[in-house]
């Protein structure tokens, strides 16, 4: 199958099949970064701006890495950094950025549909690195290679996601991709924080954290958006840790060989405790490091052509 996307916006703008070619990419790309010489030379040439208006870890630096081990030329720049300080809009900062000419422009932003505009707006490829409360599809697909990768399939899974919902781009992502696949999701967290409506998603609803975690094969623990909450939506830390934290009783309801997944970064303690996000069901550092995996897999499918990374 031909890649003929422009950008990586959405998973929902993923066919099932293109989402399948991107796995399979991922699976190949991961070889290149357990060699002892992780570079190869089928990006070089190409420029890819990094261009972060939000704080990040784990998406940024393993953007970086993909690129580089693709051999591509990065630049990585922030709004703090930036024209927009002095008052420029996004969409001057687009177009002058277009204007050097990159291959890539990967852009996270607090405004959800940012992504979107600047896409409409420039030649270059755009990849959303995550956009207010609406997207994040590099992460959706690194968690669907990390599951598929541990389970041979994403089809017939019962996939938990627990925490707040509604502040979470991590999760409409996910929810997407994985009932795209043939999972069945169910989603748990304070009625304050599971948006109205999201059974339309074709996901089921419930407000009891075993419930959600009874017979799952995976579950997905989400950190408290504090910083896109206006008034507080639970009592306190404690109070939410008690009821919404995920226990050894929860992990006990679900399959033997179930999954424990966070995005992170990880509030230890609240929604997750250390023993259970550092024991033998995590597989958290499995999605960072399939992280770049999947994001080497997007740079090349986007602007690589078509051999194959692995053949150069």
């Amino acid at each position: 199958m031909e890649f003929v996307k422009k950008d990586i916006l959405s998973i929902e703008e993923l066919a099932r099949e293109e989402i399948e070619l991107i796995l399979e990419t991922a699976d190949s790309m991961k070889e290149i970064s357990q060699r002892d010489i992780k570079k190869v030379p089928t990006l070089r040439g190409k420029t890819i701006v990094h261009f972060f208006h939000e704080p990040s870890t784990r998406t940024k630096t393993s953007f970086e890495i993909a690129a580089k081990r693709l051999s591509a030329d990065t630049v990585s720049i922030s709004a703090s950094t930036s024209s927009i300080v002095k008052g420029e809009t996004l969409i001057d900062t687009a177009k002058n950025l277009e204007a050097m000419n990159p291959d890539v422009i990967v852009i996270r932003h607090q405004a959800s549909g940012a992504p979107h505009m600047i896409a409409k707006k420039v030649r270059s490829s755009v990849v959303n690195a995550g956009d207010g409360m609406h997207a994040h599809p590099t992460q959706a697909l690194l968690d669907m290679m990390t599951v598929r990768e541990k389970k041979g399939t994403l089809s017939g899974l019962r996939v938990a996601i627990i925490g707040d919902i509604a502040h979470s781009r991590v999760a409409r992502s996910n929810i997407v991709g994985f009932t795209k696949m043939g999972s069945t999701v169910v989603v748990a967290g304070p009625p304050t924080m599971i948006p109205t409506g999201i059974e339309s998603f074709g996901v089921k609803v419930t407000y009891s954290i075993e419930d959600a975690a009874r017979k799952a094969d995976v579950i997905i623990m989400l950190r408290i958006q504090k910083e896109r909450m206006g008034d507080s939506l639970f009592p306190s830390d404690r109070e939410y840790a008690n009821f919404f934290g995920l226990t050894h009783k929860a992990v006990s309801k679900a399959q033997k060989d179930v999954l424990i997944m966070h995005p992170g970064p990880i509030n230890r303690g609240v929604e997750i405790p250390p023993e259970i996000a550092d024991g033998p069901h995590s597989v958290i550092l499995d999605q960072v490091e399939n992280g770049v995996a999947v994001r080497m897999a997007l740079l090349y499918l986007l602007i690589g052509g078509s051999r194959h990374a692995s053949d150069d």
